[in-house]
């Protein structure tokens, strides 16, 4: 065969794989997640991926996880088949930090503009995931629908501080509060603890926007413990006027996340979205 003619033969044989990359909705690599596609690729220089619905819902409603992308999926799944997309955008070890919150922000212009998602995702904050979505969504509350958070921290002095420190009942982490002082920029534990930036100092904004909160919480947490945290927001929410749900799961330790039956969650993140403008 003459080498004009091989070339021909090989870029046709190479055509059809060309336009289907073309008409995905997403870069990068194709995978499949619980009988959806799965896009991973790099948005704001950090590795991402977002879980595609068979069929769009109106306004392309969206579903952003804080941590912990694919622990107790269901709510996930059941959104899915509502036609939501589900994304995850992998910041892990910085903890909800402000250079955090700057690379969500990059992130969200990204696949708001870029690729057409909604410009109010629910938020999903399992466990250190809370930092992330709290911190996000108080500095643009104009920017989401609802918070579902989930055994989640909301105050870094609980967890990872907690009882080492006296900051707390909780166990606490020593790698995860030198993490804390690294990425917040504090030059030591006092500067730490002083600090006003946490959810549960800084609530107003949601409220004044009107967000819509989930709580589900173990009350038997000794890790993250919802009295220094899910308590404290739903006390300050209230008397702020804000919204707050909560599902309190008894004798429940940090450990599972979720729900048995995750039809009150999906029910809530439907609802919000639908009522967001």
């Amino acid at each position: 065969m003459q080498p004009r003619l091989l070339m021909i033969v090989v870029a046709l044989l190479a055509l059809p794989s060309l336009v289907a990359a073309a008409d995905a909705p997403f870069p990068g690599k194709k995978s499949a997640w619980n009988g959806f596609d799965r896009y991973d690729f790099e948005v704001a220089g950090k590795p991402c991926l977002v879980v595609v619905p068979k069929e769009a819902a109106p306004g392309k409603p969206w579903v952003w996880h804080g941590e912990f992308f694919g622990h107790k999926p269901a709510p996930d799944i059941a959104l899915l088949g509502k036609g939501y997309h589900i994304a995850y955008l992998k910041l892990s070890d910085m903890l909800g930090c402000p250079d955090a919150v700057k690379l969500m922000e990059a992130g969200h212009t990204e696949l708001t503009t870029k690729y057409g998602l909604s410009q109010k995702p629910a938020m999903v904050g399992l466990s250190r995931g809370g930092l992330y979505v709290f911190n996000f969504a108080i500095a643009n509350p104009q920017k989401v629908s609802c918070i579902y958070a989930d055994a989640a921290v909301c105050d870094f002095r609980s967890w990872p501080g907690g009882k080492p420190r006296g900051l707390g009942a909780g166990k606490g982490s020593d790698r995860d509060w030198k993490l804390v002082l690294e990425r917040y920029g504090f030059k030591s534990d006092a500067e730490a603890i002083a600090y006003k930036g946490n959810p549960v100092d800084n609530l107003k904004p949601l409220a004044d926007a009107k967000v819509p909160l989930l709580h589900v919480f173990g009350d038997a947490d000794d890790t993250v413990p919802w009295e220094e945290n899910t308590k404290v927001i739903a006390e300050r929410y209230e008397k702020l006027g804000g919204s707050i749900t909560l599902i309190r799961k008894k004798g429940v330790n940090h450990h599972p996340h979720g729900l048995d039956d995750s039809t009150p969650i999906v029910e809530f993140i439907d609802k919000a979205a639908k009522s967001a403008k």
